[in-house]
């Protein structure tokens, strides 16, 4: 599966978003090494920290059901704003830990894809070896 497939499985994806109160769709996919592809999109709450973010959510999947970071093969998180939008800095901060620095990550929103990698979006992550 290429880049703009798993792209447009993340457009899939972002039609699951329950976002009533941001108003701001996103979805993710996740391909697996075995040609998965595990979805995700942005879950909020009322309780604004109890929702989830899409990349998460779907990364978050992955390992539920087993898929460890070397299982993950390339990640796209898309949303329908005017730019293309990152993610936010706690996902930065788990997906540097759940995801090897240099997996593919495809950002678009349908009319403009950056591609990066988690060496690129968190440069100088902490992790489980800062906890020593």
């Amino acid at each position: 599966m290429e880049r703009d497939e798993l792209i447009q499985e993340a457009f899939k994806a972002l039609r699951n978003s329950y976002s009533p109160y941001s108003h701001y769709p996103v979805g993710a996919a996740v391909r697996t090494a075995d040609g998965r592809v595990i979805y995700g999109a942005n879950i909020e709450n009322a309780s604004y920290p109890a929702g989830i973010c899409a990349e998460r959510n779907a990364v978050f999947s992955a390992y539920a059901q087993g898929y460890r970071k070397n299982d993950i093969i390339a990640l796209a998180v898309v949303g329908q704003g005017r730019t293309v939008a990152g993610p936010c800095g706690v996902c930065r901060q788990v997906l540097s830990e759940l995801l090897n620095p240099d997996t593919p990550i495809y950002l678009s929103n349908g009319t403009e894809t950056i591609e990066t990698n988690m060496a690129e979006l968190l440069p100088m992550p902490f992790g489980p070896e800062d906890l020593a």
